[in-house]
């Protein structure tokens, strides 16, 4: 097996290590078990300000779609909730840590809407790498279309995620949930991840591969990973059986 390419107990451990310090920073991750099997997944909700714009839609095939023109997202704010705070409010439909103003997830001006962020990270086994599985909605529950979501891309990182390593946004069906969900395809990850692993042997240093690689892809769907992780002491080896349904 390449040395570039991540075993699944390699997946687990670090996820447990990632987990720890997401707890220390209360970032809002947590592993998901799937009942009734060894598999699970990495989650967190947030809730994220975009602005937005009444020009067409932007398409990831670099032209403006002229059959319609629904809302254009822009992403211009940072996480606004952890997954708790998220859950909350959609229970009782209160945004106490948002900006005032926001109402059924629409400024008052009418030049922002909050949108619901859920992020999952798997494990693949045929590309031997973690998956950014994510998808979004308003706060009324109305989900995004592919159109919408890459006109939530930031607009540096578009023409990045179709001439790059990272490759592109598609649509999938979750393969735990059965859901619809968007992802970033990992047929690359490999590729981009191989030059930082090989640095890090050369430094022996201990290098977390979902943190390094979530840095990586997360800023490109609106997830930023903080600072802070870096500068945390890693935490010790994890259990024997990590991450394991009890």
């Amino acid at each position: 097996m390449s040395a570039c390419l991540l075993g699944e107990e390699s997946f687990r451990q670090c996820c447990w290590r990632f987990l720890k310090l997401s707890d220390r920073l209360r970032d809002g991750w947590s592993w998901e078990p799937l009942q009734g099997s060894e598999e699970g997944y990495m989650r967190k909700t947030a809730l994220r300000s975009v602005s937005v714009n009444s020009g067409p839609t932007w398409n990831p095939h670099g032209s403006r779609s002229d059959k319609e023109s629904p809302a254009s997202c822009h992403c211009v704010c940072r996480q606004r909730e952890q997954a708790a705070a998220t859950e909350q409010a959609d229970v009782d439909g209160t945004h106490d840590d948002l900006d005032p103003g926001y109402d059924d997830g629409v400024v008052s001006g009418g030049g922002s809407r909050v949108l619901r962020l859920e992020y999952h990270i798997l494990y693949s086994c045929s590309y031997m790498a973690p998956v950014l599985y994510f998808r979004a909605s308003t706060l009324e529950g109305r989900s995004l279309s592919l159109d919408q979501v890459w006109s939530c891309v930031h607009p540096s990182f578009r023409s990045r995620l179709q001439r790059s390593p990272l490759t592109t946004i598609t649509q999938q069906e979750h393969p735990l949930l059965g859901q619809p969900f968007f992802m970033l395809h990992p047929c690359k990850t490999e590729e981009f991840m191989r030059p930082v692993l090989q640095l890090e042997r050369e430094q022996h240093g201990q290098m977390n591969y979902i943190l390094t690689w979530l840095s990586a892809v997360g800023p490109l769907v609106g997830l930023d990973v903080p600072l802070k992780y870096s500068t945390l002491q890693p935490p010790a080896s994890p259990p024997e059986a990590c991450l394991q349904p009890s």
